[in-house]
């Protein structure tokens, strides 16, 4: 471990809290987390977020330096997503790896969320130019590297595509996150029922079908609601990145965020790409919730590029868009 660079990062975007250390060789040292307990029915609450991850923060962060087996001193700087979320939860976040930064005089390193997810996913993956799906509750987007940042070649333009399935499961009577959930009740049928089907050149709409199906909730049996829904909302999101496939003339696609998890997308996917001679990579399930190492990742590619922001400004971003970023280690 002697002489090896140390990056901590931290995660409070949402409903985990997570803290992981890596070394220069992206190796995972330590991953620590801790996800609010969502009561049934409710969805994430931005100030019982904070208040959890303030709960947790210090115990999370001395666990995964005791994981790790290194003093705060062995780091080599503080890495921490500074967006975008839900602003209660994302200060928490900021103001531990301030705490730190101070404390123990390490630069600190801004990141973006979603550019967390999709570094961690090329890294794990081993790709080389991928096609990137990122499906989230907070990302629903088809983006490429292109000039220095990562381009967006289709999005969702009102809801993400894990919040779709995460209402839908509230409204159901499904345990939060609802992803699991109706995945496991959708193998159960095969019957399909007609849903709206909203695709808008390499974009797609998930707003209306959301209301459709959760209106027919009282005329049709759970599993072929559950069914319709994932078979109607990854056809939509597979149509829209199959056009973005063949447009950029990519042989890589690389799935991450939460929702990259689902089988049956991923096997959606796989069946697209295999007519077009291209082929499906998935992050390492671990990694596809929200956790520390996606912020560490980017912090140490931070680190490398000496792109350390001063600690006054240090803040966060509720809203920041990925193809915002500047991307100087892809250049």
């Amino acid at each position: 471990m002697s002489g090896k660079t140390l990056i901590l990062g931290i995660e409070s975007t949402a409903h985990t809290f997570g803290v992981a250390i890596i070394d220069e060789d992206f190796t995972v040292l330590a991953d620590e987390r801790s996800t609010l307990d969502v009561p049934l029915g409710s969805g994430i609450h931005p100030q019982k977020a904070a208040e959890h991850h303030a709960q947790n923060a210090c115990r999370l962060i001395i666990s995964a330096l005791n994981k790790a087996n290194i003093s705060p001193d062995k780091l080599a700087g503080i890495a921490y997503s500074a967006g975008p979320g839900l602003g209660p939860a994302l200060r928490v976040g900021a103001t531990a790896a301030r705490a730190l930064s101070i404390l123990f005089k390490k630069p600190i390193y801004a990141v973006h969320h979603a550019i967390g997810h999709i570094e961690l996913a090329i890294k794990f993956t081993n790709s080389i130019d991928p096609l990137v799906v990122l499906v989230s509750g907070g990302h629903t987007a088809i983006t490429a590297f292109s000039d220095g940042k990562w381009r967006i070649y289709g999005e969702t333009l009102d809801i993400t595509l894990g919040n779709l399935i995460d209402q839908f499961a509230r409204e159901l009577g499904l345990p939060f996150p609802g992803g699991p959930h109706v995945e496991l009740l959708a193998r159960k049928s095969q019957n399909y029922i007609l849903l709206p089907y909203t695709v808008k050149g390499n974009n797609v709409m998930y707003s209306g079908l959301l209301t459709y199906a959760i209106n027919l909730a009282s005329k049709y049996k759970l599993e072929d609601l559950c069914y319709s829904l994932q078979e109607t909302a990854f056809s939509m999101l597979v149509e829209a990145v199959e056009r973005a496939l063949v447009q950029l003339d990519k042989r890589e696609i690389v799935l991450t965020g939460g929702v990259a998890s689902n089988s049956r997308l991923q096997e959606m996917l796989r069946q697209m790409a295999e007519i077009h001679g291209a082929k499906v990579l998935v992050s390492p399930k671990r990694y596809n919730p929200d956790n520390g190492v996606q912020i560490a990742i980017v912090g140490l590619y931070l680190h490398e590029h000496n792109l350390s922001v001063p600690v006054e400004k240090a803040i966060v971003k509720q809203r920041w868009r990925l193809d915002e970023v500047d991307i100087p280690w892809r250049m």
